[in-house]
């Protein structure tokens, strides 16, 4: 019996120990690793370049966009594009309209509306009305119409009416901003706004980042508990044997 329960290193249940330490290693190393390989496909880091979107992100932050297509873009959104016709570097701005919205600012109240129905934005910076400058404008097909949420120091399709660039096409959008990841005082997530849910098409869904850092927690967990779990096995193994004699 005694012979039985034993390895090759003589500790009675150290196989046992060792098999599942193994196991815990392993599924760790899958969902760790795993979850790091599929945040690099699923998500591009940029960094903020300038305040037009600030409070929500801030010039210097470094946030997560989650890859995406140009028909995945809903109202609301935080977007990154690249339009010749806007720069040469990745921008950021907020989707307030889509193709054939009639986007219009600014009523009694100072905000704007789109297809009739004013929009709540608790985002914007130092409050005050959505634009110092009136518009009334319908989104051309496969475009959008995009603002800072600083609306007082934002390049955005306001200040380009008088020419043909205001709308930016569709295809131009790269990613969609989830969270911002650094400084450490600036993490967290970039929500959707409720304003925009009540539109036809809604708001987007979020993106994987939550189930990808659950996968890289457990992971390492999962890790960390199974090299310990070895090593306590063959610990109390041995102190079982040397009570037994």
């Amino acid at each position: 019996m005694g012979k039985a329960g034993r390895t090759g290193d003589g500790v009675p249940g150290s196989a046992r120990g060792n098999a599942l330490s193994g196991l815990a290693v392993a599924l760790g190393c899958v969902l760790f690793l795993g979850g790091f390989v599929w945040g690099a496909i699923a998500y591009q880091p940029y960094t903020v370049p300038t305040e037009s979107m600030h409070p929500t992100v801030k010039a210097g932050d470094r946030v997560l966009a989650e890859r995406i297509d140009g028909g995945d873009v809903r109202r609301g959104d935080v977007v990154v594009f690249e339009d010749s016709l806007w720069g040469d570097l990745p921008m950021m701005k907020r989707v307030i309209g889509v193709g054939g919205d009639k986007v219009v600012c600014c009523d009694k109240a100072g905000r704007l509306s789109v297809n009739g129905r004013p929009v709540a934005e608790p985002y914007l910076r130092g409050g005050g009305p959505a634009s110092s400058t009136g518009f009334d404008e319908t989104v051309p097909d496969d475009g959008l119409f995009l603002l800072g949420d600083y609306r007082q120091g934002s390049q955005d399709s306001r200040v380009r009416l008088q020419g043909d660039d205001w709308a930016v096409p569709r295809s131009a959008v790269n990613a969609r901003v989830d969270a911002t990841a650094w400084p450490v005082g600036s993490l967290g997530a970039v929500d959707r706004p409720d304003a925009f849910a009540e539109l036809p098409g809604g708001v987007s869904d979020p993106g994987p980042l939550r189930l990808l850092l659950v996968a890289i927690v457990a992971g390492a967990a999962l890790i960390m508990g199974g090299a310990a779990y070895g090593p306590i096995v063959r610990r109390r193994a041995r102190a079982a044997r040397a009570r037994l004699g």
